[in-house]
């Protein structure tokens, strides 16, 4: 059983800022990578940031500059700071993370999703 326990969303106002957590526990053995999607009303899932054990980090190209993407490797956690939000990032953001439990196998999981509302 693994379990991602995502935290940190809520309204924020465009220009402020915000940070998601996700964090990762139960049969894991490694983490290959984490991240976050987004999916807007209407629109379909898109990449936010992702970053792999290797410490490579991709972004959405609507975010770059204004997100970051950290990971705490002793924690299984990963963070996405959210600097100078816009009305256009409100969506639910969803954790994910691509992992090797202990037989070896690899899975996909991803966690329930968080609402940011970006509004003044």
């Amino acid at each position: 059983q693994v379990q991602l326990v995502e935290s940190g969303g809520g309204l924020v106002q465009p220009g402020g800022s915000l940070r998601l957590s996700c964090a990762a526990s139960g049969s894991i053995f490694s983490i290959n990578a984490m991240g976050w999607y987004r999916q807007a009303p209407g629109k379909e899932r898109e990449l936010v940031a992702a970053t792999t054990s290797g410490g490579i980090t991709n972004y959405g190209d609507s975010v770059k500059g204004r997100f970051t993407i950290s990971r705490d490797n002793a924690k299984n956690t990963v963070y996405l700071q959210m600097n100078s939000p816009k009305p256009e990032d409100t969506a639910v953001y969803y954790c994910y993370t691509v992992y090797t439990d202990y037989d070896g196998y690899e899975y996909n999981y991803w966690g329930q999703g968080t609402q940011v509302t970006v509004s003044s």
